[in-house]
C-alpha cells in the first residue's frame, strides 16, 4: 500500500495568512488513498462499506501529513447535530455523536469528513484555538457553526481573530430541492429566499448551502470565505452523497478536512 501517491490537500491562502505558521490544515481530495472501486483513492469514511484496512491506511496518511500518528487525527460520528465536543489533554480517540470539534491542545488534528455537506475549518491562530465543523443543510440551520465559534471563545479565541473557511461541498448548480424544503427555510427566516433559485423542474428549487454557511459564519462575526468548489460535478477528486444517489450506486466514500496547531 505503500507505493501510492501521498495526499496533496488544499488549502486556504486567506486561512494559511491569517492562522499563521502555528496552525497547519488541509482540505483532503480523493488523491493519494488506497481505496479501490466505488471508494477509489483517500476514503476515510469508517462508516463506509469498504475495507477496513485500506480506511485505516488512508487515515494514517492523512495523519502523517500533519506529521502526526494515526492515534492523534479526532474525527466524530457526525449525526447533523449542532452539538460541539471540546478535545483536551485527555483525548483517547473517541468519536462522540456531535459535529464539530475544538482544541487548544498542539499536536491533535481535528478532522470532519464530508460527501457534499460543508466541512469548515476555523482558526485563531494568534490565540492558539483551533475548530472543524460538519454542516449540511441542518446543522447549518440549526446553529453549529455559531455553537463552534463559542466554544472556540471558551478556549480563549478572540471572535475578532477567528478565521473560517468553507471546504469542497455540494455548490448551488447541484443541488435540487423540493417546495417543503423552501418552506421550513423561510419559517425560519423569510430572507433566506435569498439563497434559492428556479429549477428547470416545476415546483422545485435550487439550494446555496455554500452562501447560506458563509453568511451565518459572518453574521457570528468571524472572517469567513468559501474555495468555491462544488464536490458533484468533480468526480475525479470529490465524493459525493448526491452523485452516487444519481449514479445508483450502493455506497460511497468520505473525504476529510482536517486542521492542527503545531506543537512547540
Amino acid at each position: 500500500m505503500q507505493d501510492r501517491p501521498l495526499p496533496e490537500p488544499i488549502e486556504s491562502p486567506l486561512l494559511n495568512d491569517r492562522a499563521g505558521a502555528r496552525v497547519r490544515h488541509g482540505f483532503f481530495t480523493r488523491k493519494g488513498g488506497v481505496s479501490q472501486g466505488l471508494y477509489a483513492g483517500l476514503n476515510v469514511g469508517i462508516g463506509s462499506d469498504d475495507d477496513r484496512e485500506r480506511v485505516i491506511e488512508n487515515r494514517s496518511r492523512v495523519a502523517a501529513w500533519f506529521g502526526l500518528p494515526v492515534e492523534k487525527l479526532a474525527t466524530v460520528h457526525q449525526v447533523h447535530s449542532p452539538d460541539v465536543f471540546v478535545v483536551d489533554e485527555t483525548y483517547a480517540g473517541e468519536r462522540p455523536k456531535v459535529d464539530a470539534m475544538v482544541t487548544s491542545v498542539p499536536g491533535v488534528a481535528l478532522g470532519v469528513l464530508a460527501a457534499d455537506c460543508g466541512p469548515i475549518l476555523f482558526a485563531d491562530g494568534e490565540n492558539g484555538v483551533i475548530g472543524a465543523a460538519h454542516a449540511g443543510w441542518k446543522g447549518a440551520l440549526t446553529g453549529v457553526l455559531e455553537n463552534t465559534i463559542e466554544a472556540m471563545i471558551s478556549l480563549g479565541a478572540a471572535r475578532e481573530n477567528i478565521t473560517a473557511v468553507l471546504g469542497p461541498s455540494i455548490g448551488p448548480a447541484s443541488y435540487e430541492v423540493g417546495p417543503e424544503f423552501v418552506e421550513r427555510f423561510l419559517g425560519y427566516d423569510p430572507s433566506y429566499e435569498d439563497f434559492f433559485t428556479s429549477s428547470s423542474n416545476t415546483g422545485h428549487s435550487m439550494f446555496d448551502l455554500p452562501s447560506l454557511t458563509i453568511r451565518r459564519l459572518r453574521d457570528a462575526g468571524v472572517r469567513a470565505e468559501s474555495l468555491g468548489l462544488d464536490t458533484y460535478p468533480d468526480a475525479e477528486r470529490f465524493y459525493s452523497y448526491r452523485r452516487t444517489t444519481h449514479a445508483k450506486e450502493p455506497d460511497y466514500g468520505r473525504q476529510i478536512s482536517a486542521i492542527a496547531l503545531r506543537e512547540n
